[in-house]
């Protein structure tokens, strides 16, 4: 119990994903393991897969992919996501291509020097930071490093069927 407990608070712990927002890459009732550690150490990557507390209730926590770091500008035009920072000043669209369900909807974002910008790959149906906001780094617990369940789909490393390019 001694090692379990810190192990569990500090390194790593196991995550069961609720709801469909993360569809198709993550399913209602995967069982993941959530590494906790690395985050002290480097900053998450965009695109990465994160999971967070609920910034209107840090007791709930989420599943969702990490879209746009402090400091940057988000836009959302009829469902393309297009990222404006230092080094894009004109923006740079994010290819997807994990988003199977799209919302056609327009957003605008800058974000704090503390917030980070989470959306769910089923925009149709994820509640996210274009409904309650930006994440503060705080509240970024870490990222999946195994799947366990379903069997069929065990795996080390999931979601990271991703690139970031125009």
């Amino acid at each position: 119990m001694l090692i379990v407990i810190p192990f569990r608070i500090y390194i790593a712990q196991p995550y069961i994903v609720e709801g469909s927002s993360m569809e198709p890459t993550f399913k209602g009732s995967d069982y993941l393991i959530v590494d906790q550690i690395s985050k002290r150490f480097k900053e998450p990557k965009r695109e990465s897969v994160v999971i967070i507390r609920y910034p209107k209730n840090p007791s709930l926590f989420f599943i969702k992919r990490l879209i746009a770091f402090p400091g940057e500008t988000v836009e959302i035009k009829k469902g393309v996501v297009v990222i404006y920072n230092d080094e894009n000043k004109n923006g740079i669209k994010l290819n997807e291509p994990y988003v199977v369900f799209t919302k056609q909807e327009d957003f605008l974002k800058k974000l704090e020097t503390d917030e980070y910008f989470v959306m769910g790959d089923n925009r149709a149906g994820s509640s996210d930071s274009r409904i309650w906001g930006a994440v503060p780094k705080k509240y970024i617990v870490g990222r999946p490093i195994i799947r366990l369940f379903p069997l069929n789909e065990i795996g080390v490393w999931p979601g990271l069927n991703y690139h970031y390019g125009p």
